[in-house]
C-alpha cells in the first residue's frame, strides 16, 4: 500500500473516531455546542466545526436555535438529527427487571419494575421481557425506536454480545443475548455489565469538569465501573473495576462464588450480610430483609452493615489512591443505608492520601436506581448512531471499540 493510501486511511479513521465521539457527547447530553465539544474533546475548534459540518450534511446532527455567549457571537445549539427517536432499556436483577424509555440527552420516562426470572435461563425469561419492551416502544411510536439496551448482572463479552461464566445467571453462559435482541426488534442492541451501565448513566448527568470517576455498585455482590478522561474504561481484557474478588484478611477461608476463599464479596456484599445476620439469629432471606432491619435501626443489622462498609472502604481506598479520581459514586441497594455509606466514606478519608481526597466528591448516585437504566439506553443509542454513521459515510465503526474487544466486562454483581 502506498504512503499516500496509508495516510488517507489514517485520516479517515481519525475523522470517523472523532465523529463517533461527537455523536456520543450529543447523545448523552454532555455537550450541545461546538465550543463545548472542542473543550471536552481537546480538539481545535476548526476540526470540530469540520466534523460537525459533515455530520449535519449527513443528517446525523442538526442545528436548533442559538444560545447566548459571553463576549462573543451566540452559539448554535446542536442536537442529534432525528432526535425524536428513543431506546428501550432494561436492567436485570435476580427476580425483577427495571425497564424504561431512554431519550437522546439522557432523558428517562415510563420507568417500571416487572417480574423477571433470571434463574430460569434466557430462553424462558427473555420473551416476556421483550414483550414488555415492545409495548413501551409501541406507546412511543415503534418506527422511532433506535435501539435496545440491556444491563446484565454478570460478566459481559461486549465484542460477541454474550454473558460469560456468570455465577448468578444459570443457563446464560455464552447465550447470544445481543443477537437475540436484534433479531427480535430489528434495531441495534447493546448489552453491558450493570456497574458499567451505572457508571455511564451517572457520568452523563454530572458536571463536564468531572472527567475521572468510580461508580461502585453495592448489591448482592460488589463491583465498579471506571470513567477515565470522560469515557468508560474497560481495561486490557475488559476487567477494569473488578473489586468484588479482591482477597481481604477479614474473609479468612470463607468460600466465595468465584471458587476462591476470602474475597471482599464474602464479607461486604449483600449476600454476605444475609449470611452474617442469619448466623446471628435474624430472620433474613434476602438483601431487602437486611435493608429493612437496618432501616429499623436493629443493632445487629446496623453493626453488620457498618462493618461491611469499612471492608469495602479499605479495598476502595487502594483503588482511589492509585487512580486519583474526581469523584466516587455509590449505588446499588446498600447505598440506601446511611451506616454503610458513612463507613465507606470514613474509610476513604482515613485510608487515602490527603492530596487524593482534597477535592474528592463522595456521593450517592444522583440517578439512584435509574443510573443503570440510563446507561443501558445510552449504550443502545450510541450503537445505533455508530450504525447510522457507517451507513451514511462508509467509515464508521459499528463494532465495539478496541478496548472492548479482548475480554469480558468484569464481574458478577
Amino acid at each position: 500500500m502506498s504512503e499516500k493510501s496509508v495516510s488517507h486511511r489514517r485520516g479517515v479513521t481519525g475523522v470517523s473516531s472523532l465523529a463517533e465521539r461527537v455523536l456520543e457527547l450529543l447523545s448523552s447530553g454532555q455537550a450541545t455546542t461546538r465550543t463545548e465539544l472542542a473543550d471536552l474533546l481537546g480538539a481545535a475548534p476548526s476540526t470540530i466545526s469540520l466534523t460537525v459540518g459533515q455530520l449535519v450534511t449527513h443528517g446525523l446532527v442538526a442545528e436548533q436555535g442559538t444560545r447566548s455567549s459571553t463576549g462573543g457571537r451566540p452559539r448554535k445549539v446542536l442536537r442529534l438529527g432525528g432526535s425524536e427517536g428513543f431506546a428501550v432499556a432494561a436492567e436485570l436483577g435476580g427476580r425483577h427487571a427495571h425497564v424504561g424509555v431512554v431519550l437522546p440527552g439522557g432523558g428517562l420516562t415510563d420507568v417500571s419494575t416487572v417480574p423477571f426470572a433470571t434463574a430460569e435461563g434466557p430462553e424462558a425469561a427473555l420473551p416476556g421481557l421483550a414483550e414488555t419492551l415492545q409495548a413501551l416502544a409501541e406507546q412511543h411510536g415503534r418506527e422511532l425506536l433506535k435501539g435496545v439496551g440491556l444491563s446484565l448482572p454478570g460478566p459481559v463479552d461486549v465484542a460477541s454480545g454474550v454473558v460469560t461464566l456468570p455465577s448468578r445467571m444459570p443457563g446464560w453462559n455464552r447465550f447470544p443475548v445481543q443477537a437475540w435482541l436484534e433479531d427480535r426488534f430489528g434495531v441495534p442492541a447493546a448489552i453491558e455489565n450493570d456497574a458499567n451501565c451505572m457508571a455511564v448513566g451517572e457520568h452523563s448527568v454530572r458536571p463536564a469538569e468531572i472527567r475521572q470517576s468510580i461508580m461502585v455498585k453495592m448489591g448482592s455482590a460488589i463491583g465498579a465501573g471506571v470513567i477515565a478522561d470522560g469515557r468508560l474504561y474497560r481495561g486490557g481484557t475488559g476487567a477494569a473495576g473488578e473489586i468484588t474478588h479482591v482477597r481481604v484478611e477479614a474473609g479468612h477461608d470463607i468460600p466465595c462464588s468465584c471458587g476462591n476463599t476470602g474475597c471482599l464479596e464474602t464479607v461486604a456484599s449483600g449476600a454476605a450480610l444475609v449470611r452474617i445476620l442469619r448466623e446471628r439469629g435474624l430472620d433474613v432471606a434476602t438483601i431487602e430483609d437486611v435493608v429493612r432491619f437496618a432501616h429499623d435501626a436493629d443493632p445487629e443489622a446496623t453493626r453488620a452493615v457498618r462493618q461491611a462498609g469499612r471492608y469495602l472502604g479499605m479495598v476502595l481506598a487502594a483503588n482511589v489512591n492509585f487512580f486519583n479520581p474526581d469523584a466516587v459514586y455509590l449505588g446499588g441497594i446498600l447505598s440506601t443505608l446511611e451506616p454503610f455509606v458513612a463507613a465507606v466514606r470514613s474509610q476513604l478519608y482515613e485510608g487515602c492520601h490527603p492530596l487524593v481526597t482534597q477535592h474528592l466528591v463522595i456521593e450517592r448516585a444522583s440517578l439512584g436506581a435509574d443510573a443503570g437504566l440510563v446507561g443501558a439506553g445510552q449504550f443502545a443509542l450510541q450503537r445505533a448512531l455508530a450504525h447510522a454513521l457507517q451507513a451514511v459515510t462508509g467509515t464508521g465503526d459499528a463494532a465495539p471499540r478496541p478496548e472492548a474487544r479482548r475480554g469480558a466486562a468484569r464481574t458478577d454483581f
